[in-house]
C-alpha cells in the first residue's frame, strides 16, 4: 500500500494532507474507533500520520479497509459509518474491486459541495438500470436511496438536455390523519407529502433554482391524481412512495409514459398504508412485470440502507418480525417472494 511502513504488529500509513485526515477520521476521531471496533485493531492518528496495531490478520484487515475507502478520504469527503460497513461487507464477500470502483461514479455534486456517488453496490446497480431502461421500480426499506437517487438522475438527465422536464408524484395516502382537516385546497393539502421530493431538489439545485424551474413548468410536483389524462412525454417521471397506489392508479401512471421519457417507481413494500385487505399497486407491478423488456426492477435491502445505523437496525428488526409471520397479509405475500428469491 502506498505510504505504508509494514512491521510484524504496526502498518503506518501516511495520510496526503489534514483534510483527508479529518476525512477518514471524523468527529472526536468517531470513524476511527468506529473501525476498530470492527476490526478488533488500534488505531492512532498523529498529525497524517495513522498507526494501526494489532495482530497480523486484523491489522490486515483494517488495512485493507482503509484502503477501500480511500477515494473518500482522499478527496476530503467525509467517511460514515455507512461507507465503513458496506466497504467491510465487500472486503469480507471478495468483492473489493467492485466497491472499489464506486469511487469512481460520481453522480452530481450537491449545493453543499459534496460528491454524490452510489453508497453500495445495489445502489449502483440501481443508477445503472435507470440509464439503461425506460422503466424502472426500485423495492427497498426507507433510507435505501431509492427517491434520493431517482432524483439525482433525473435532475441529470435534464442537465444533459435529454429530457424537457421533471415530473415527480406520489399519492396522498393518509397515514394515520385526515387530509380532509388539513387547510388550503388539494395542493396545499397534499405538499407535506410531497415534501421529501422538494428536499431532494433543493440539495441537488438550490432552492432558488428549484423555485424557478417549478414556475416554468420545468419541474412538475404534483399529487399522483393530477396524472390521469395525460401523456407524459420528453419527460423523466418519478412516482414516489408507489406501495401506497392502488393496482388500478398504478396501471394508469405507468400507461401515461410518452415518447422519449423515462420512468422511476419506487417504493417500500413493508409500508403501505393501503386498507389491509387491498393489494399494492407496486407489489402487483413487480409480480406482472418480471421479464418485460425495457422494464427494471432492483431491490435493495438493509445492507443498502444510508442514513444513521440504526435505521439498518430498525429496518432487519422489522424484517425479522415480518419472517416470523407477522406482518399483514398483503405483504406477507410480497415478502415470501421476495426470501425466495436470489440477492
Amino acid at each position: 500500500m502506498t505510504g505504508a511502513d509494514t512491521s510484524s504488529s504496526r502498518t503506518l500509513i501516511a495520510l496526503p494532507n489534514p483534510s483527508a485526515a479529518l476525512a477518514l477520521a471524523g468527529e472526536a476521531e468517531a470513524t476511527l474507533h468506529h473501525i476498530e471496533a470492527l476490526t478488533g485493531v488500534s488505531m492512532v492518528l498523529r498529525g497524517l500520520d495513522l498507526s494501526i496495531q494489532g495482530r497480523n490478520n486484523q491489522r490486515e484487515r483494517a488495512v485493507a479497509l482503509v484502503d477501500l475507502l480511500r477515494p473518500l478520504w482522499q478527496e476530503g469527503q467525509a467517511v460514515g459509518a455507512v461507507d465503513v460497513q458496506t466497504a467491510l461487507v465487500a472486503l469480507d464477500t471478495g468483492r473489493s474491486a467492485e466497491h472499489r470502483d464506486l469511487g469512481n461514479v460520481v453522480l452530481a455534486r450537491s449545493q453543499a459541495g459534496k460528491l454524490l456517488r452510489p453508497r453500495t453496490l445495489r445502489q449502483r446497480s440501481y443508477v445503472e438500470a435507470m440509464e439503461r431502461h425506460d422503466l424502472t421500480l426500485a423495492l427497498g426499506p426507507a433510507g435505501t436511496g431509492k427517491t434520493f437517487l431517482a432524483t439525482v438522475q433525473a435532475v441529470r438527465m435534464l442537465n444533459e438536455r435529454r429530457v424537457e422536464r421533471l415530473i415527480l408524484t406520489r399519492p396522498a395516502v393518509e397515514a394515520g390523519e385526515r387530509l380532509g382537516f388539513l387547510p388550503g385546497d388539494l395542493q396545499q393539502k397534499v405538499d407535506p407529502y410531497l415534501r421529501p421530493l422538494y428536499d431532494a431538489l433543493h440539495s441537488l439545485l438550490g432552492a432558488e433554482r428549484t423555485s424557478a424551474l417549478l414556475e416554468k413548468g420545468v419541474i412538475e410536483v404534483a399529487p399522483l391524481a393530477y396524472m390521469r389524462g395525460r401523456t407524459l412525454a420528453d419527460a423523466f417521471v418519478i412516482l414516489d412512495e408507489a406501495q401506497n397506489t392502488t393496482a388500478t392508479q398504478m396501471r394508469m401512471v405507468l400507461t401515461r409514459l410518452g415518447e422519449n421519457s423515462r420512468m422511476v417507481v419506487t417504493g417500500d413494500p413493508t409500508q403501505v398504508d393501503l386498507p389491509r385487505d387491498q393489494l399494492s399497486g407496486l407489489v402487483e407491478a413487480a409480480q406482472v412485470l418480471q421479464g418485460v423488456e425495457g422494464v427494471a426492477i432492483c431491490e435493495l435491502t438493509a445492507a443498502d440502507v444510508v442514513r444513521h445505523p440504526l435505521v439498518q437496525r430498525l429496518v432487519t428488526a422489522y424484517a425479522n418480525r415480518d419472517a416470523n409471520g407477522l406482518a399483514p397479509k398483503a405483504q406477507q405475500r410480497f415478502g415470501s417472494q421476495q426470501r425466495g428469491r436470489a440477492p
